[in-house]
């Protein structure tokens, strides 16, 4: 299964870079960063149906980090949800794949881009799930800036507070922002020891090792009374030797020719 998600992970970073590629603008380095988080949500850990994205029962996830929306889009379509073509048309007139997702796209629950709101609309599915009874479960990816938002921390404090064990949050700490590094522009310290302390489980995991992102996301069903936050230590960039690690590839930038070409090829060489 390893082998099989790390190749789902490939196959959305390729769909994400063609996207951003064809739109001459989007942002790259976010979008990789996740993949592999999206590749274990979509395909092994969540119970979706592609055919009836509306379903109620359906466990439910929301990208706070919403400029990273080409992954969502890749992972959507290569989970069926609609044509890996479709996904490629990103930002281009008359096309619904926007800049941020939005309600419109089938299989996007929330739409997002402003940092700071994702884990407080998450938080309130989770609520809905523990009101109605019924038994699915709230995933959201959080990046850097949300963690520097009031808001986030109003939703990590309600959370925990009110023990709802059916959400889970990852946080994608690539350590980059648009302006600079996250420790030059605003330190976040030790994450899983504050988040902890508002009543949250915490986890820290190597977040390109889908063995230790399913391993994780499985040990947050046996969680209970708590949510759990994984803290996820990655790379900006991640895949891409010349995008990693490197502000500039934060977005949103105009891809050149053979800066796709060369992209493409380590990709396919993975």
């Amino acid at each position: 299964m390893r082998n099989d998600l790390n190749e789902i992970a490939r196959q959305i970073r390729v769909t994400s870079l063609e996207a951003i590629y064809k739109a001459r603008s989007g942002h790259p380095g976010g979008s990789l960063s996740i993949a592999d988080m999206l590749a274990v949500l979509y395909f092994d850990v969540m119970n979706v149906d592609p055919a009836n994205p509306g379903w109620l029962d359906r466990d439910r996830f929301v990208l706070s980090k919403g400029h990273a929306c080409p992954a969502l889009y890749a992972a959507l379509a290569h989970r069926g949800y609609f044509p890996v073509e479709e996904a490629k048309t990103l930002r281009q007139i008359g096309s619904i794949m926007e800049g941020h997702p939005d309600f419109r796209i089938p299989g996007v629950d929330a739409p997002s881009g402003s940092l700071g709101m994702g884990l407080s609309q998450g938080l309130g599915m989770a609520m809905g799930a523990k009101h109605l009874g019924k038994p699915f479960r709230t995933h959201v990816i959080v990046g850097d800036g949300d963690m520097q938002e009031g808001n986030t921390w109003e939703a990590i404090m309600s959370a925990g507070f009110k023990g709802m064990d059916n959400l889970v949050v990852i946080y994608d700490g690539n350590k980059l922002q648009g302006d600079a590094p996250v420790e030059t522009q605003l330190s976040l310290g030790d994450v899983a020891a504050k988040v902890s302390s508002f009543g949250w489980h915490t986890v820290a995991i190597d977040g390109h090792d889908t063995v230790a992102i399913k391993a994780a996301l499985e040990e947050a069903k046996t969680v209970k009374g708590k949510p759990t936050f994984i803290v996820a230590d990655t790379v900006k960039g991640k895949g891409v030797s010349f995008m990693e690690g490197v502000l500039y590839w934060h977005g949103s930038v105009t891809m050149k020719d053979q800066e796709l070409a060369d992209a493409l090829k380590e990709l396919e060489a993975a």
